[in-house]
């Protein structure tokens, strides 16, 4: 019989959960993809199966913004209990699920986010479902890949006393905002921003920084600019939230600053805003583990890592 890779429909939904997935990474239960697909965040046309006579195979589940036109990420990737050719038959449900992607207008194809324990490399049975996935991954056109770090911070861990060194002050101009996302991009250790720079302008980017954050849920006036007491700009905070909860979306220090020791303030004032604006009882964070400064800088403001996340994307295509 032909393999056949599809979306599914919406009164199949429970088809696509017929088989568990076992393995320790990256699991999607029935239980919360019906809870993220009230709030449109899975979507019929979003989730996929590759399906034999029948029975499903594998299973492949994007997620996005309850009012994105295309998908974010995929979240969940897996084939059943005793499928033959587990990366071939991945491989091809995700890049039929990539054309359907891309045809329905999406610039690029969205990463995929792989969540694993801390200690994950320790661990041979997280690593062999790690590795088959990597290359079922690169097959569909998935090659470059990052290791992010999840940090949570909680009220039983004091902040630092704000040192004094930086004013924070609301900027409501877009415009102005925007700028600061081009200057503190300029040497970036992260990822995505490097990944970005190689095919866009710096002022799209910063643009398209801006506009990401703009749609997450947090309010905009909790945004800051950072600044010397004598109003000499160092960078910008963006306390904010995602769909789980409060969250630092972007901390961002301009070249001629770095290496002073702000950002370890200026995580701190991200949290006190997200404390007493939005009540947080826990706050999260994430960077990339090539970002050594930063990753240190959150460990020392207080945040406990909480997860690792290993993301396959594909290389950035033309300039924009």
């Amino acid at each position: 019989m032909t393999t056949q890779f599809r979306p599914v429909r919406g009164d199949e939904i429970a088809h696509a959960f017929e088989y568990e997935v076992g393995e320790p990474i990256s699991r999607v239960t029935a239980e919360q993809y019906a809870r993220e697909a009230a709030d449109r965040r899975y979507r019929p046309e979003w989730t996929w199966i590759a399906e034999r006579d029948g029975r499903v195979l594998a299973r492949a589940l994007w997620w996005g913004f309850p009012d994105g036109g295309s998908p974010l990420a995929l979240n969940c990737l897996s084939t059943a209990p005793g499928a033959d050719d587990p990366v071939g038959l991945a491989a091809g449900l995700l890049a039929a699920g990539h054309r359907a992607i891309t045809g329905a207008g999406a610039e690029e194809l969205p990463g995929y986010h792989l969540k694993l324990p801390v200690g994950w490399r320790e661990r041979p049975e997280v690593v062999r479902a790690l590795d088959w996935r990597r290359e079922a991954a690169a097959r569909a056109g998935l090659e470059e890949e990052n290791e992010r770090l999840r940090f949570e911070w909680t009220p039983d861990t004091p902040l630092p006393a704000p040192e004094g060194r930086l004013v924070y002050t609301p900027e409501p101009d877009d415009d102005a905002f925007a700028e600061v996302f081009r200057r503190v991009a300029v040497g970036s250790l992260d990822f995505a921003t490097r990944q970005e720079l190689r095919v866009m302008t710096p002022e799209r980017q910063a643009r398209e920084d801006l506009e990401l954050y703009r749609g997450f849920p947090g309010d905009r006036g909790w945004w800051r600019l950072a600044r010397t007491p004598e109003g000499e700009l160092v960078g910008l905070i963006v306390p904010t939230r995602n769909p789980y909860g409060p969250t630092v979306g972007y901390i961002g220090v301009v070249p001629e600053w770095r290496g002073h020791g702000h950002v370890r303030d200026m995580l701190a004032e991200t949290t006190r805003i997200l404390v007493a604006e939005d009540g947080a009882e826990h706050v999260t964070a994430v960077t990339d583990t090539a970002n050594a400064p930063m990753a240190a800088a959150i460990e020392a403001t207080g945040y406990r890592l909480t997860e690792i996340r290993v993301v396959r994307s594909a290389a950035p295509q033309g300039s924009r």
